[in-house]
């Protein structure tokens, strides 16, 4: 044998010992109570019972067996023998019990191979050929009355009794030839099946591992809607995961809207449909989605369906950034000519009024008018002015210096300004270590202070207005938070917020968020704005944190 021994094989080859005691031991007992001349020796019970002890023996022994080929091998001579006994006490040559020496060759079949089934029933072969020479022998000589106890009765012919060791012996190698070849194909077909299951496991990992790879969340369900598969990108965006999401309403957990999930029963085989939408994570997160929704088409028709999802938010702020730029763009082409057009015009017209007011003498009223002209054309100067700085770039004048002195200047000014009531409040929160930032340092204290006085703005009932500072990781930037507790923006709007003249308070221009953003863009910083209506908005602004290479000498 070479190949080591399975247990399973052990147990069936043990059960089939047992299976043959009993029955050995049942056939005895029913013969003896009908037909009692039969067998009248008790040594045959005390055989039977011999094979019930070895039973119990092998079963003791069944992981020495397991380990070592040897011993199997030693139990199926043992096995041989005990058959060889059963035969000798049952009439050798005509005992009826001599088919069971099949049993021993069809165990060396199933634990070994077809040479080792051929090496049994040439080991039973001999075996049965030396009992029956035995009893010839023994029948000859009746002194030798040990030998004469399984031969009682009449015995064949020597040339019957030849005939019948032949055609056993023909026989033990027939059931050795087909027991090793049913063995052999059902090891190969074993070790075709193991390879088949080997490589549906490899494939269906494969599988998995593309469908957790993809950059995109996919699920599928069946013809109910119940999810049944809900890979990796899936969870990280929905925040569910895939146990939790497994046999749950597709349209409950990706929150399908009402319409769109309406349509998906009477989706036709093969359409794909897509939705834009807010998806609300667990944890209060909004998110953009887009998703896809197709029919699973199998051979046995539509089984279900397939969705595939992607976090847009990032794309939709992109996107949005982008228009804002194309419109800022577009304002700066025309503001020189707006300057020319305006600007000249206006400081005649306030020149030559504040003349004539000096020169001419008026009335009350007549000298109301002409402040009221006067101080509008000076407003109307200052929005130009503050237009032109939105859309002409300044010379920036980059350094490298500490914001939190920005921000406490900013907070004392706005503390002693018009626009503070007694139920405002401002805080400053920036590190005792400097905050380094490399920029113009005069277009930062705008930014600042720009944010600053819309948060103000927008709590007129008073309020907490933060200004706060840190460093980003490794110093690549500065991060600058104005946040406020006022009306907050709504999310319809958010994407205005930096056009030019959008302003929604009485005071200003509505050019404040327009100049932080193009002076934040012409640093290579970012903005972000997050609000809620009625709870306030936070603006982050990030600047870098170090000099670009090839820029100048740090001061």
């Amino acid at each position: 044998m070479t190949q080591r021994v399975r247990r399973r094989e052990l147990v069936v080859l043990l059960a089939a010992r047992l299976a043959v005691g009993v029955a050995l031991l049942g056939s005895a007992v029913v013969l003896q109570l009908r037909v009692p001349s039969v067998w009248t020796s008790e040594s045959l019970y005390w055989l039977i019972g011999w094979t019930f002890a070895l039973s119990a023996i092998w079963a003791a022994t069944l992981r020495q067996a397991e380990r070592h080929v040897w011993f199997v091998e030693l139990q199926l001579a043992f096995d041989t023998l005990t058959v060889s006994a059963f035969v000798w006490m049952t009439g050798g040559i005509s005992s009826v019990l001599a088919s069971l020496y099949v049993l021993p060759i069809i165990g060396a079949s199933m634990l070994g191979s077809r040479r080792d089934a051929f090496l049994m029933a040439a080991f039973a072969a001999v075996v049965h050929t030396a009992i029956v020479v035995a009893q010839y022998v023994a029948a000859q000589m009746p002194q030798w009355s040990l030998w004469s106890a399984g031969s009682a009765g009449v015995i064949p012919p020597v040339q019957v009794a030849g005939y019948t060791l032949a055609i056993n012996a023909l026989g033990f190698f027939a059931v050795a030839w087909l027991s090793g070849s049913l063995t052999e194909r059902v090891r190969r077909a074993d070790v075709r099946l193991a390879d088949a299951s080997i490589e549906i496991a490899d494939l269906q990992a494969f599988s998995q591992h593309v469908i957790d790879s993809l950059a995109m969340g996919l699920v599928t369900t069946d013809l109910a809607g119940r999810v049944l598969t809900f890979n990796r990108v899936a969870t990280a965006i929905t925040g569910h995961s895939e146990q939790t999401a497994r046999g749950g309403d597709v349209a409950t957990l990706l929150q399908l809207p009402p319409p769109f999930a309406a349509d998906l029963g009477d989706l036709p085989a093969g359409t794909n449909v897509r939705s834009d939408y807010r998806f609300t994570r667990a944890d209060g997160t909004d998110l953009d989605i887009g998703l896809a929704a197709t029919g699973l088409v199998t051979s046995a028709g539509r089984s279900g369906l397939l969705f595939t999802f992607q976090d847009t938010t990032a794309h939709r702020r992109i996107e949005r950034e982008a228009r804002v730029q194309q419109r800022m763009a577009a304002v700066g082409e025309m503001a020189a000519g707006i300057a020319h057009e305006i600007r000249n015009p206006l400081a005649s017209m306030s020149g030559s009024i504040q003349v004539l007011r000096g020169e001419l003498v008026l009335n009350p009223e007549q000298a109301q008018l002409m402040d009221i002209v006067l101080r509008e054309s000076e407003r109307l100067n200052g929005t130009i002015r503050s237009f032109l700085a939105y859309a002409r770039p300044q010379p920036s004048d980059i350094g490298r210096f500490d914001v939190g002195p920005i921000l406490q200047d900013a907070a004392l000014l706005l503390r002693n300004s018009a626009d503070v009531g007694p139920y405002h409040r401002i805080d400053v929160e920036a590190p005792p270590s400097p905050v380094w930032c490399c920029a113009d340092q005069g277009q930062v204290r705008q930014i600042v202070w720009n944010l600053a006085t819309n948060g103000l703005r927008a709590m007129p009932n008073g309020g907490c207005l933060l200004l706060a500072a840190h460093q980003g990781p490794a110093q690549r930037e500065a991060v600058i938070v104005v946040s406020d507790e006022g009306v907050g923006i709504e999310d319809a709007d958010l994407d205005a917020i930096f056009q030019p003249f959008h302003g929604s308070f009485a005071k200003g221009s509505g050019l404040g968020m327009a100049i932080v953003h193009r002076i934040v863009s012409d640093h290579g910083g970012e903005i972000r704005v997050t609000s809620n209506p009625g709870a306030g908005t936070v603006v982050e602004v990030r600047l870098p944190g170090h000099e670009p290479a090839g820029g100048t000498s740090l001061p």
